[in-house]
């Protein structure tokens, strides 16, 4: 069975692409296929080489990391993209997982768990920098209040599962988990899964693996 992951790496610095490619072709398992050095690029390189995984670079001149993301995402929804950023502000975080991505890293210490990172995002695990501030609330200040039910479900919404995967796992209806979604982000006052996600994650209310 063919384990190997396949990367293209994203970014406007040759010598920033230089770095990221020795450091993940020292793994076995991880293999760069290409490298761009815009959106419009990443998003063409993506349709042709069909990488499991692209490792984004937030800020790029013409096309954004947010909108090639979103391109790439329309093309191939099988891909993960892996967002680096300067930023750790709560906007962009949630811009990220609302373009797509399925995990969000600062640049400032990247090189130290790259590797982990496009190994989890390659797994279909939602993976964000663990220097995120994870303690002030999106939403106000809300008490939770969820049920077991809730908070089983918003786990699995939180690892990248879709009502109807959730649905099968819990033995439930989709119906049903739509219903308790719906309920939770009332609870919570949030009206987007991506802000979902982070103010799960922030306020503690899930497990990250």
């Amino acid at each position: 069975m063919n384990t190997t992951i396949s990367v293209l790496l994203v970014d406007d610095h040759a010598l920033v692409r230089r770095g990221f490619r020795r450091l993940l072709e020292d793994e076995p398992d991880i293999v760069v296929r290409g490298e761009a050095s815009d959106g419009e690029e990443a998003v063409e390189l993506a349709k042709t080489l069909h990488p499991d995984v692209v490792v984004m670079d937030c800020a790029l001149p013409g096309v954004s990391g947010l909108v090639a993301t979103r391109r790439i995402l329309e093309d191939n929804k099988a891909v993960a993209v892996l967002m680096l950023s300067m930023h750790s502000e709560d906007t962009w975080v949630r811009q990220a997982l609302e373009a797509g991505a399925r995990g969000y890293m600062l640049k400032n210490a990247v090189d130290l768990e790259l590797v982990t990172a496009v190994r989890r995002v390659a797994a279909g695990e939602l993976v964000l920098d663990p220097q995120i501030d994870r303690a002030p609330a999106l939403r106000g200040e809300r008490e939770p209040g969820l049920s077991i039910r809730e908070l089983e479900i918003l786990q699995l919404i939180v690892d990248g599962k879709s009502n109807k995967e959730i649905a099968t796992q819990l033995n439930l209806s989709a119906n049903t988990v739509a219903v308790h979604r719906a309920n939770i982000m009332d609870a919570l006052g949030i009206h987007k899964t991506a802000e979902l996600v982070v103010y799960a994650i922030r306020n503690g209310l899930v497990n990250l693996p």
